[in-house]
């Protein structure tokens, strides 16, 4: 039992640090996400981001393909990034309750 013990602990170990590792890469990206409003058949780029309970939106003016392209690479990182740091987190609380368990005698 203690060979599985340490195991189990020596892996929650290595959750925590992926744990911590993915929260920084979040807070490495740029906050925001790009949307394009057509007004007048013409399109208007934003930035839009969350600050407190409101949501506010920046005019960018005109972006270039570049520029948008950027907006999504960081849009699909970050949704990774949550993803991963989702299932992390379940399997932290996993260990953290398999560790509590009581050992056979």
């Amino acid at each position: 039992m203690r060979v599985i013990k340490s195991v189990l602990e020596e892996e929650l170990q290595n959750s925590l640090r992926m744990k911590e590792e993915y929260e920084k890469a979040l807070k490495k990206l740029p906050r925001g996400s790009l949307s394009k409003k057509i007004i007048k058949g013409r399109p208007y780029y934003y930035l839009s981001e969350r600050k407190g309970s409101k949501v506010v939106s920046k005019y960018l003016g005109k972006i270039s393909e570049k520029e948008r392209n950027k907006f999504e690479k960081v849009k699909k990182l970050r949704k990774e990034y949550r993803h991963n740091l989702s299932i992390v987190k379940k399997q932290i609380a996993y260990l953290r309750s398999a560790l509590r368990g009581k050992e056979a005698v």
